[in-house]
């Protein structure tokens, strides 16, 4: 058979298209012939690394993503976790990286909207939303135009949809200035009788498109997503697709209604490549084949070429598989919502994916080949090498009270309130904690007493060190912040954001860091159950810290015994439970060491995951039990931040004793895991540490809540308005310019 090709295939537009020349002469043995324009423009789609995962492929298959709880894991277009009752809670989280940096409004508003539609495609209605954003230094030229362009979209576009954002991060360094990082996460309930899945089923059943019409927005975003950036950055820009929210939120009722009627086989949202992903992974995992025929698709531009509709990311958009004796029930829903439904294709028996376009056959393509079998690689890699470590008179003094002013007002420990007040946060009546804390909750509104937490955490700066140890710790964080709030961690879904995996260095990192999620999943029974890796994040070859963001679930049976991170009342007892002998000790890339000196050295904190479980397990059973009245995790600037934290959030002071012979330095500023600051009353003192005997932790009652001040053992007293005003105060300066 031949399809006429009216475009000269050369070397330079295989090149530009991100496929190597070996990958190309696969492409010519597959199919036996040249392909045509639109069918390169597929095969690119379908083999880049945002969609094939070609890299990262081998080694994600070792991570743990089973479990009693687990529903559906990888491989759909989110997780599915039980949580008892009938119920489910669907999550994912997925990377807006490149799009975000070019047009950061557009890029970071259809991120959002992208992982809202992978949570409703599964048939769950979206409860809550987080963010993990990281930007280069606040003095480079294009941060704050690029912070004040994300936040905005971020918010225009959840905020218009109607989902509270609970949570999230918002982080500065250099190493981002060329590529920052948009990490959007959803979550939804659904019954666990009634998920949907894509995979399509059936022979000659009705393909049909529901949403938004198609346009050019977005044509080969994918392919640019999975490319480093150089100094053509400004010719990218009409790579990124353009959101609507109000249409998002027709098309979801629209979606859940559907779902009522029994018409719905399949379903897939179309994401990254549009109407060729969405087409071939629905057959592929069918072991069906897919006609599709392009002068149905609804369009909203003229004369758009096969190839324009195949690769279009326009948003908003959904593709399905329709029970065809449902057809009328199933359009009278969308025409009801304003959208449009148009059957544009039909499921088949013979493997191949086939696009007609102005009466003509312009792609006939083996399906297989295209979706479950593109290229997978074994990347070289080389094991990282750790810092040394620090040896004890080579860590810098400093004032202990002046260090603490000076971390809260820092870029990376002052208030995101600039961030999150301009999200809504209360929207749906639900949510139970504010951003702020250690974890956002939000009730289950289908039960009176259940509620589910929910966390992202990564410490890049210890996954560039030590990327095994760094991956250990980001999924030790999230399970630790989740258990704070008194719930039990459920499962897990993960961010892989690295430089350019052909570089061995890199690929070690990426490597290593798997590694360490993996051991860490499993030691604390916390399946990854969905995910995302973004690779190619570095420009002019300067590539991003490795940041393997994880964002977690967890469940909370009864929300009225919920654990906050302030400070409940004067006079209790504080103590840190899971602490080492001199309560801290590890300074090696702290952000003391990073932001009151300037420096980035020494290992990574090493995680004891036996420790890590032990621990956690004790002041979760603390909460259920009513016997911590506040709790708040210990790792990032060390117990004196996780106390002034506390202190901020709840205007009572605390004073914390001093440690006999012991560095104040590494006790106040160490960070090491596996620790919780909590309070109890008086009375419980005895009960608690008597619990955490027989639990094997140790727990030392080290100081008491208080007054109007916080004291650091032998330092000056600092006023919890001091500390307000230097930690409020950085990021609104910063984004009225009057600070760099």
């Amino acid at each position: 058979m031949t399809i006429p090709n009216t475009i000269q295939i050369t070397p330079e537009l295989v090149a530009s298209h991100g496929l190597k020349p070996d990958e190309y002469e696969r492409i010519l043995d597959l199919i036996g012939r040249e392909p045509t324009f639109t069918e390169l423009g597929i095969f690119s789609a379908m083999w880049n690394e945002h969609c094939s995962y070609k890299s990262s492929k081998k080694w994600l298959k070792t991570l743990p993503t089973k479990g009693p709880r687990v529903i559906q894991g990888p491989g759909e277009n989110a997780g599915v976790v039980d949580i008892d009752d009938g119920d489910c809670v669907v999550f994912k989280m997925e990377s807006h990286n490149h799009p975000s940096y070019i047009e950061p409004y557009q890029g970071a508003a259809t991120g959002v909207g992208g992982i809202l539609r992978d949570v409703f495609t599964m048939g769950a209605r979206p409860i809550a939303a987080m963010n993990a954003l990281r930007f280069g230094a606040p003095d480079h030229p294009k941060t704050r135009h690029l912070v004040t362009g994300v936040v905005a979209g971020v918010g225009g576009y959840g905020n218009s949809f109607g989902v509270p954002t609970v949570g999230g991060e918002v982080e500065f360094d250099p190493r981002y200035n060329g590529n920052i990082l948009v990490n959007a996460f959803a979550a939804g309930l659904a019954k666990s009788n009634a998920i949907f899945l894509s995979e399509a089923k059936g022979v000659g059943l009705p393909v049909v498109y529901l949403g938004a019409k198609t346009g050019r927005d977005g044509v080969g975003g994918a392919t640019m997503a999975s490319a480093e950036f150089d100094e053509s950055i400004e010719e990218k820009r009409p790579t990124v697709q353009v959101g609507d929210p109000f249409t998002e939120k027709c098309l979801l009722e629209a979606c859940l209604e559907l779902m009522q009627t029994g018409a719905v086989i399949a379903i897939q949202d179309m994401g990254a490549a549009g109407l060729t992903c969405s087409a071939v992974e629905m057959g592929a995992k069918g072991d069906l084949g897919i006609e599709l025929d392009l002068d149905k698709v609804p369009v909203r531009e003229e004369r758009m070429s096969a190839y324009e509709m195949m690769l279009s990311e326009s948003q908003e958009r959904m593709l399905m598989v329709l029970e065809p004796s449902k057809e009328e029930v199933a359009k009278a829903i969308f025409v009801k919502w304003g959208l449009d439904f148009a059957i544009v294709g039909h499921t088949t028996d013979d493997l191949r994916f086939r696009i007609i376009h102005e009466g003509e056959e312009v792609a006939n393509l083996p399906i297989k080949d295209l979706g479950d079998q593109a290229p997978e690689y074994d990347r070289p890699w080389v094991e990282p090498k750790t810092p040394a470590p620090l040896a004890e008179s080579d860590v810098p003094q400093a004032d202990v009270a002046d260090a603490l002013i000076q971390l809260v007002g820092s870029p990376n420990n002052s208030s995101r309130r600039w961030v999150y007040e301009q999200y809504d946060t209360l929207i749906q009546g639900n949510s139970l904690q504010l951003p702020g804390g250690d974890a956002g909750v939000v009730r289950v509104d289908t039960h009176p007493t259940k509620a589910l937490a929910f966390s992202s955490d990564v410490t890049p700066r210890y996954v560039e060190a030590d990327p095994f140890e760094g991956g250990k710790q980001a999924v030790a964080e999230c399970w630790r912040n989740i258990t704070a709030t008194g719930a039990l961690p459920l499962a897990a879904t993960d961010n892989l954001n690295f430089g350019n995996p052909e570089r061995p260095e890199i690929m070690g990192q990426l490597v290593f860091a798997i590694k360490g999620i993996g051991e860490a999943c499993k030691a604390l029974d916390f399946p990854i159950v969905s995910g995302n890796v973004s690779l190619y994040n570095e420009t002019n070859g300067q590539a991003i810290l490795p940041t393997p963001t994880i964002a977690g679930v967890g469940l909370l049976k009864d929300w009225a015994k919920m654990a906050r991170i302030r400070f409940a009342a004067q006079g209790e007892a504080v103590l840190l439970a899971g602490a080492p002998s001199g309560w801290g000790s590890h300074l090696g890339q702290s952000v003391y060491l990073r932001d009151i000196h300037g420096r980035t050295d020494g290992p990574a904190p090493h995680v004891d995951l036996v420790h890590e479980k032990k621990v956690g397990d004790f002041v979760r059973g603390l909460i259920e039990d009513g016997l911590a009245t506040a709790v708040h995790d210990c790792s990032s600037g060390g117990l004196a931040l996780a106390v002034a934290e506390m202190a901020m959030a709840s205007g009572i002071g605390a004073t914390i004793n001093a440690l006999n012979d012991a560095d104040p330095i590494a006790v106040f500023y160490g960070e090491d895991q596996g620790r919780y600051v909590l309070t109890v009353t008086q009375d419980n003192v005895d009960a608690v540490q008597m619990r955490a005997e027989a639990a094997g932790v140790f727990c030392p009652w080290i100081g008491r809540t208080g007054g109007n001040n916080v004291v650091l053992g032998d330092a000056r007293p600092i006023a919890i308005e001091e500390l307000r005003s230097a930690h409020e105060s950085w990021f609104p300066r910063f984004m009225e310019g009057s600070i760099a």
